[in-house]
This record gives structure tokens, sequence and C-alpha cells, in this order.
């Protein structure tokens, strides 16, 4: 698998534009590397050194601090843009995006100043952050030992998209206190320390190229001055009502661009062939399930644009999020159907997207934990402990 070597800070500033111009330059280069990388279970590096050399990894980082200035709704439209070009490329990239669009927010509307130093390094060293994805959800994951000056830290985390790119995991790990209660410990393990290893294992179904192989952190020292924030393992954090609710509209919006991306390819197809009645049937269900799963994209963005995170924003951009889910599978699968056999056939590209799409189930929270979610805010029951 390729690896993305850490280099020195690049000095030239971003070009001109948001984030969505850059990325509408880099697109013909993304879409043309894709079916390469997805066939060989290769990840991402070069755009990702692609991405950096054009400002996009310090994109979301407010202009005070050295960064781009760009808010979720523009992070989100890049990611959706960049998703009809290469899909790993958006899904691994969204996860750096949301780990910068997170402090971000915090430095701007809840005024945090321990969160400026990583913003500026972000900006001026362009480091690549890294998310653990369901190995630190609520339940957290992982053995913190307190020892004397910290903690001495064993994990396991699966699903590290760019693993091979980044320089901070941003992660979390249990403390068991003598009384038997649980806290997490939530700190940026640096990928480069000894005690840090990547463990090859991303042989997946979709989104190959995503290189979210597990990372494995061996007997890790992290000094008291670097835990970020402790939590009660297993409840909803105010510091969490935050992450969800501005991570899931980035994430989200890579697997809408998937499905716009599959709808344009299955019409190009059947436009080579005289429509019939089951194809414009088709075609019909096909746009209304994609409409849908727009809908509901916009509908995150604004819940994010509300600057107000709670047990209720985190019900709505859940909602939003299985509404999207849901209506991106449906359109792709559609999409297929429509093409017909010519759809099967791996150099057309949906082939590649049906596979992708399929991501879409397994980000938190998922369709079970979602649903009672949602019906314990609707009879006013507690929502502390389901995720």
């Amino acid at each position: 698998m390729n690896t993305l070597a850490h280099s020195s800070p690049i000095e030239t500033p971003a070009p001109p534009g948001n984030a969505v111009e850059i990325v509408q330059t880099l697109t013909p280069t993304l879409a043309a590397r894709a079916a390469e990388f997805d066939a060989s279970d290769t990840f991402v590096a070069e755009n990702y050194a692609l991405l950096r050399e054009a400002g996009l990894v310090e994109i979301g980082v407010p202009r005070e601090l050295g960064g781009g200035g760009a808010e979720v709704a523009e992070l989100a439209e890049m990611l959706r843009v960049m998703a009809h070009a290469c899909s790993s490329t958006a899904l691994a990239f969204s996860m750096h995006t949301h780990q910068v669009a997170i402090p971000a927010w915090r430095w701007r509307h809840q005024k945090v100043a321990a969160v400026e130093p990583l913003l500026k390094r972000i900006a001026g060293e362009k480091l690549i952050l890294l998310s653990s994805g369901g190995s630190d959800w609520i339940g957290g994951s992982g053995v913190a030992e307190k020892v004397e000056g910290g903690y001495r830290v064993s994990a396991r985390k699966v699903f590290t998209s760019g693993a091979n790119a980044g320089d901070i995991l941003m992660t979390g790990a249990i403390c068991q206190a003598e009384d038997g209660s649980q806290s997490v410990i939530h700190f940026g393990a640096p990928m480069k320390a000894d005690a840090v290893k990547i463990i090859d294992t991303w042989k997946a179904l979709g989104m190959r190229g995503t290189g979210s192989n597990d990372v494995v952190l061996e007997d890790l020292f992290v000094p008291d001055a670097g835990v970020a924030f402790s939590r009660k393992a297993g409840e909803w954090h105010p510091v969490f009502q935050v992450i969800a609710t501005t991570a899931f509209p980035l994430i989200y919006a890579v697997y809408l661009g998937v499905a716009e991306s599959a709808r344009d390819i299955a019409i190009h197809l059947a436009k080579k062939k005289q429509p019939n009645e089951n194809a414009l049937n088709l075609a019909g269900r096909m746009d209304t399930s994609l409409r849908a799963a727009r809908l509901a994209h916009e509908w995150m963005v604004k819940v994010t644009e509300r600057n107000a995170p709670s047990a209720e924003s985190v019900n709505d951009i859940m909602i939003g999020r299985s509404l999207v889910a849901e209506h991106a599978i449906k359109t792709v699968e559609l999409a297929l159907e429509l093409a017909g056999g010519a759809g099967f056939y791996r150099s057309n590209g949906l082939e590649q997207r049906f596979r992708d799409i399929q991501g879409a189930r397994f980000h938190p929270l998922q369709q079970g934990p979602q649903a009672r979610y949602a019906g314990a805010m609707a009879l006013g029951q507690p929502v502390n402990c389901i995720f």
C-alpha cells in the first residue's frame, strides 16, 4: 500500500478562490486516477499530496489563524464535488476536514482558546488529522492507565481513513477508576511516535482507496497536558454534540456526491438506447430518491448553521444522516438497474459507485440506535446513553 511521506511545510499560499473553486480544478486529475486506486486497493496518497499543495488541508482553519476560513456549508460542497471524481479521496479527506471544522467551530462560537495552537499548526505545517471513527464513538475504546505525569495508552483503532498520510490521530481511551467508574480521555496521538503503528488491514468491499487501516497504540505515553478533555464513558458529552452536529453533514456530503455521479453515469448509458416505459419509470424513481437525499443533506447543513449543538441538534442531524443514506443507496441501486447490463461493467464506473455507496450504512448513528434516539426524543425519554 502506498504511503505519503511527511514533508516539510509548503510555503506557497493557496490558489485564489474558495474551497469549491479549488477542488473543481483538481477533479480531472482525481477522476483519472480513481479506478486504478480502487482496482489495486491502494491508498490515494498522490491525491492527498495534490490536496495539500492546493491549500485544501488548511482551508477550514479560520482566516485569523492562517487558514482559508471555509465553514461547514462550503466544506460540504467541496467534498460533494470531490466525490464525483473520487469517492475514496473525498471520504478519507472528510475525516481530516471534520477534525479541523470541529475546533474551528469551537474557536469561533465558543471562544475556546485551547484549540488555537492546533489550528495554527494545521495552517502553518499543513498537518493531516485523522479520525478513528467508530472506534472512538460514545462508548470509547482502548485502555488508558494513569501513571505519574500522564497516562499509558494501549488501543487498536479501526477504520482510520487516510492513516498512512496522517500526522496526528485525534483519539481517546478508557480510564478505569478504583471505584470501577470509567472515563474517556481525549488526546492527539502523533503518528510518527514509536508507540504508534499502522496495520495494513484495509481490503474492503468499497471505498478501497481510503486506506482505512487499523492504528495500534502500544504503551503510548500521553502527558497530562496532552489531554484535551475527559468525559464519562458511554454517555453523550457536550463536546460530542458539537462533533456530531459538525461532522456528519461533511461525511454525508461525500455519499450524496457518489449518488449524484451514479445518476449521471446511468443517464448517459440509458440515453444510448431508445427509452421505454420501464426506463422512464426507473429514471423518475432514481431522480426522486436523489432529490430526497439532497433535501435531507441541505437540512443537515441548516441544522449545523444554527450554531447550537444540543441533544435536539444531534437528533435532527442523525435523522438527516439516515435519510441521506437511505435515499443515496436507493439512487445508486436504481441507477444500476436503469443502466442495465452496461452498468455491470467496471469500465463504466457504476459498479464501483454501487460498492462505495454501501459505506453510508456504517457510520453512527446506525439505523437501530438512530431510531431509538429519535423515538426517545419524541416521547420525552432520556437520550444520554443512546448511541
